[in-house]
């Protein structure tokens, strides 16, 4: 032997389970000693806790009572992690049923352990493969376990026991699935790594099997009932000498737990676990192809959701704000009524006169007195209701409304009260829909002849909704004595000259108004006023559209929680593989919530394009979209912050498994 210190010791070590009322007592006051290089048997039929005595050398499952030492140094009081650790840089497992992810490759099996010890990508690669190739099997390391023989997989779980080469090997019943054949050629390199320096225990029900061991330690019912230590006088030797007894440890035995790391080199190791995580998180996606696609589709509709309807929000929007804004933005609009009182009609509250009398005011640039009503309009044989406005001459100034055929009534025209209009561009199409132009014949409206002088550009629909080229002009003063009838208006649009003085201006429209009719029959509103209603309206109607889509992205995310639940409870064997091979509660975490996280974030790039695509898709239907970084990119946060949050549950669950509940599930 090299060493006379024990590596393992065991004292008066039990391990009970609850039953009902009762206790199985799986171990009974265990005491054993390994010493570096043995090669132990542990002997015993079904039952007689050959499997739960590993479990618990192996750092799977702590005892009830008594005392385990590895190296040295007491167990009981060691973190999961610091028990991952140790299992990961002591201990390799060999199992009955090789315990091989079906869903990895041999060569990606045998990586496992030197993952989550550390070893980098390509190292790790060439000794596994090394590792594979001296073990016979150096052709098959890209078959998955369903093509491998017994034998063979059984090689690739022994080579993925050594990849971090530990100092002792668990072999649970390594030829208890094996034939005749297969099973001696186990024995032998067991032996052969015996040879090398390992320490073996041996787990066997098998006599012959025992018999390769260099001492058997025979148990039933828990409890050992002899040794034999005739093939190994020198155990027998140290056991009475009392040389295994409190022997102190150097330091270079004791269990590995990352002695003079720096700062920098944890997080370099973090970053490359994490790395690690996303590598494993992709492989598991794309071997459930058809389950991440039906989660992937979850988020894809929230994500979208949220980048259309808020694009769609904000397009309207900004449509209903062009549409005023074309009307001019430095205008104030007085209408008849006392503020707050709703009447039936136009009151007769303003007059020509006022318009006259506020014309005189500062910073009033044009006043635009109206008089409005419905009247039917006939030409030749066609007749068509439409809106007849009589207005003054300054409508193409005020409403920014150019003509484009012939031109507008003028200042002469208004005084004179002339039979003159000027159609809008639907009323034109209607009245003469062969397109011939309208300027210089006669229309009647209300059995009067009225000259048509002009033709309107088109202006759209109106922030209401209206057609705006539904109209005709004809002067104020000619609506007032010959259509309507009654000496008042229906409203005034008024100009500024200069917009920082609008505030100003209807201060003072307001207190000549007051002053001329002794008390406040009319409204003014401007521009700004109207746009801040319409803006905050929209933004009101933006924000339940984002809630609608959020609520949608939070169901996604909820659909992503269950699937992983689900996924944790599938592959709860593979859990308890990964935590033999010595992973972290840390890693478990990371590698579950990292693959919801992938699943959300993958998601949310195509929710991003399939929300643009549904956006311009709105748009070929009349409706306005305007898109922006920022809702895309909260949309793709709140997508990744579901994964972070709804993927933390599953993740939690799996970390918190036990070792070996999760190794004894199917």
């Amino acid at each position: 032997m090299t060493s006379q210190e024990p590596v393992l010791v065991l004292k008066e070590v039990s391990r009970i389970f609850p039953s009902g009322d009762q206790e199985i007592r799986a171990l009974d006051n265990i005491t054993l000693t390994v010493y570096p290089g043995e090669f132990l048997a542990v002997m015993g039929q079904s039952g007689s806790g050959k499997s739960t005595l590993m479990n618990v050398i192996g750092c799977l499952d702590k005892p009830t009572s008594g005392s385990y030492s590895v190296r040295g140094r007491e167990v009981s009081g060691l973190s999961p992690d610091e028990l991952a650790t140790l299992r990961c840089k002591t201990f390799g497992f060999i199992f009955q049923r090789y315990n091989l992810l079906p869903t990895l490759t041999a060569l990606e099996n045998v990586e496992i352990p030197a993952v989550y010890s550390g070893t980098g990508k390509a190292e790790r690669f060439a000794h596994a493969k090394k590792l594979l190739k001296n073990l016979g099997i150096g052709d098959r390391t890209s078959h998955r376990p369903t093509q491998l023989s017994g034998g063979q997989q059984q090689r690739v779980a022994i080579a993925r026991a050594l990849i971090n080469d530990p100092p002792v090997i668990l072999a649970d019943e390594p030829t208890g699935a094996l034939d005749s054949k297969s099973g001696t050629e186990v024995i032998k390199l067991l032996k052969d790594l015996n040879a090398a320096g390992h320490t073996i225990l041996l787990i066997t029900h098998d006599q012959k099997v025992a018999e390769n061991a260099s001492r058997v330690v025979y148990l039933a019912d828990g409890k050992i009932t002899h040794k034999d230590n005739s093939k190994n006088p020198e155990i027998h030797q140290h056991r009475h000498s009392g040389e295994n007894q409190n022997r102190p440890v150097s330091k270079n035995n004791e269990i590995p737990t990352h002695p003079g790391m720096t700062q920098k080199d944890v997080s370099i190791k973090l970053l490359s676990s994490a790395s690690e995580a996303v590598s494993m998180a992709f492989h598991s996606l794309r071997v459930n192809i058809f389950r991440t696609a039906l989660t992937l589709l979850g988020i894809i509709i929230g994500v979208a959701s949220v980048v259309a309807m808020l694009a769609i929000g904000n397009g309207s929007k900004q449509k209903i704000l062009d549409q005023i804004s074309a009307m001019g933005t430095n205008l104030l609009y007085v209408r008849p009524g006392a503020p707050g009182i709703r009447s039936a009609g136009n009151p007769i509250t303003l007059t020509l006169k006022d318009v006259e009398a506020i014309q005189e005011i500062s910073n009033v640039a044009v006043v635009l007195p109206a008089r409005n009503g419905r009247a039917t309009m006939r030409y030749g044989n066609i007749d068509y209701a439409s809106s007849a406005q009589s207005v003054g001459s300054g409508l193409p100034f005020v409403r920014d409304w150019l003509v484009a055929e012939g031109s507008f009534f003028n200042d002469r025209d208004v005084k004179t009260r002339a039979a003159v209009a000027v159609l809008g561009q639907t009323v034109k199409d209607i009245l003469f829909p062969d397109g011939s132009s309208p300027v210089g014949r006669y229309m009647i409206i209300k059995n009067i002849p009225f000259k048509i002088i002009g033709v309107m550009t088109p202006k759209g629909a109106s922030a209401h909704g209206g057609d705006q080229d539904d109209v005709v002009f004809i002067p104020v003063t000619t609506g007032i004595a010959r259509l309507f009838g009654t000496n008042f208006l229906s409203s005034m649009t008024i100009r500024v000259e200069n917009l920082d003085k609008i505030n100003d201006t209807q201060i003072a429209i307001t207190k000549l108004l007051i002053k001329r009719h002794h008390t406040e029959d009319f409204r003014i509103r401007n521009m700004e006023s109207i746009i801040s209603t319409v803006t905050e309206t929209q933004n009101t109607l933006t924000i339940l559209l984002g809630t609608i889509a959020a609520i949608s992205l939070l169901v996604g995310g909820i659909g992503v929680m269950n699937i992983m639940l689900v996924s944790v409870t599938e592959r709860t064997k593979e859990i308890g593989i990964r935590m033999a091979a010595g992973a972290r509660m840390r890693d478990i975490l990371l590698q579950f919530n990292i693959e919801a996280v992938v699943v959300c974030a993958v998601g949310g790039v195509f929710g991003v394009l399939v929300g643009f695509v549904a956006g311009t898709v709105a748009e070929s239907f009349g409706m306005k979209a305007i898109f922006s970084a920022e809702p895309a990119l909260l949309a793709f946060a709140s997508a990744f912050a579901t994964g972070v949050i709804f993927g933390y549950l599953p993740a939690s669950k799996a970390a918190k498994l036990d070792p070996v509940v999760a190794l004894a599930s199917e």
